[in-house]
């Protein structure tokens, strides 16, 4: 369980960078698209024809950002409930409270566009957490070769 438990923190880490990068990627497809002559306005949105390269990146950064991150963050939070490790549960709890923020503070920043600020630093509190919860999970497990003792000596002199 350890296992996936690190898996899925770090798979939700990566998903974390794959958002930005399709973001981007609509990004700088809409910046092409309006340096090659076309307009956005408030009529080329509301009318769902608005096609350029790069336009996916919108639509999967909404679908990874509403509904992939998310499940994977729960799949998370029950896998570290079997991980019998100290912390498991509560930096899983810290990664689906900050995917609950990451989604809210996306959803809001459409109405409050200073949100969207907010949603981009949050997104590297996201991925720390996620990093922090797969790097607690690596085995602590200590064998009788790795321990070096040095002989203690029953009159040694302390002064």
């Amino acid at each position: 369980m350890r296992t996936i438990y690190r898996v899925l923190a770090y798979l939700i880490a990566a998903l974390v960078a794959v958002q930005a990068a399709v973001m981007a990627l609509g990004v700088f497809g809409l910046f092409a698209w309006i340096q090659g002559g076309s307009v956005l306005d408030k009529a080329a949105m509301e009318s769902n024809t608005t096609d350029f390269a790069g336009v996916g990146g919108f639509e999967l950064h909404g679908t990874f950002g509403m509904s992939v991150v998310p499940v994977v963050g729960l799949v998370l939070l029950v896998v570290s409930f079997f991980t019998k490790m100290t912390g498991a549960t509560r930096w899983a709890l810290l990664v689906v409270a900050s995917i609950i923020c990451q989604v809210l503070l996306g959803i809001f920043a459409h109405e409050i566009y200073w949100l969207g600020a907010l949603h981009g630093l949050f997104a590297f509190i996201l991925l720390a957490c996620a990093v922090v919860a797969g790097r607690r999970m690596v085995s602590r497990n200590v064998t009788a070769a790795t321990i070096t003792t040095q002989p203690v000596k029953a009159n040694a002199d302390i002064s």
